[in-house]
């Protein structure tokens, strides 16, 4: 094998991509050529740089991804391609080059063809300066824009007519005492992304003496499609457990959730206080549950209750 083959295979053998045949023909010859082992040597030392080497994503690169993914499945476009360049963009890039040129020229030509493009420039200018139609040329949408496109009409002319919605992405910061902050939250526990609402229902469990807050982990916890929402929300209701709306949902909730997960920590909450309404939840819960680690605790609740586990 020349040095100039085996230079092109050292990345590949490195990284154990050549197959048995090739790996001895590049040891045996990185044994007989010392430029050859040096440049194997090298290879070495710059995936040891790069292995020492970490990257910090940016702190809002995950939630940019997931908008980014969500506007994808709902028919947007998170990233439009760039529009060509448009007769403004041209016309500047050849004065640049003209400019350029003059510089070269004698100053009293060279002075009269920068009057000469002034006044150019202010006649093209002024042109743009009128109210234009908004045609698909002239659209440069920023990548912080999401379009979904309503309605396709051609006519008989020939132009088409697009109806459009466009979102632009706004980034705000704040503590959780910010009502702006707050009812941000709250409507992101709405949202279609369930990663959104987790992380709603995370920050927003912090501050359960909230009516609002409240409400939504009360919906949250009867209603979210998600297990990972409704154990957020569980985790929010702990300092509530002793309200009798929340105990309502509680029972409801201990009845019909499909999470033992979940139907576990629910009779945490339901025990913490003492409550004799909720033996006959428990008493008929026990009969029919299916998980070993809920029906114990079920059993046990009920011994610590002085209530027996069958129901008479």
């Amino acid at each position: 094998m020349t040095c100039d083959s085996v230079g092109n295979l050292i990345p590949l053998y490195f990284y154990g991509e050549l197959n048995p045949e090739e790996e001895d023909q590049v040891e045996q010859h990185l044994h007989d050529c010392s430029a050859c082992a040096r440049e194997m040597e090298r290879q070495r030392s710059l995936s040891m740089a790069l292995d020492n080497r970490t990257a910090e994503a940016p702190p809002h690169l995950l939630a940019e991804c997931r908008a980014d993914l969500m506007a994808a499945i709902q028919g947007g476009a998170p990233r439009l391609p760039q529009a060509r360049k448009g007769p403004w963009t041209l016309f500047l890039e050849a004065l640049g080059s003209t400019l350029d040129s003059v510089r070269h020229v004698p100053t009293p030509v060279g002075a009269l063809a920068l009057v000469a493009l002034g006044f150019f420039c202010a006649r093209f200018t002024g042109a743009w300066n009128t109210p234009l139609n908004l045609t698909a040329a002239s659209m440069n949408p920023s990548d912080d824009v999401f379009s979904t496109v309503r309605s396709v009409r051609p006519d008989q002319n020939g132009t088409v007519q697009i109806a459009f919605d466009e979102t632009r992405r706004r980034t705000v910061s704040g503590r959780m005492d910010d009502q702006a902050i707050q009812k941000l939250l709250l409507a992101a526990a709405h949202e279609d992304n369930p990663s959104v609402r987790v992380e709603s229902m995370d920050l927003l469990k912090s501050q359960p003496y909230s009516n609002e807050v409240r409400d939504a982990l009360l919906n949250a916890l009867a209603h979210d499609p998600n297990d990972g929402v409704r154990l957020k929300a569980v985790e929010g209701l702990k300092p509530l457990s002793a309200d009798p709306d929340v105990r309502k949902t509680l029972s409801q909730v201990l009845l019909s959730d499909n999470n033992p997960a979940i139907r576990y920590q629910v009779v945490d909450l339901l025990v913490a206080h003492r409550d004799d309404s909720v033996i006959g939840v428990l008493q008929g819960l026990v009969q029919r549950e299916d998980n070993n680690t809920v029906r114990m605790k079920l059993e046990k609740a009920l011994k610590e209750m002085n209530a027996s586990v069958g129901t008479f």
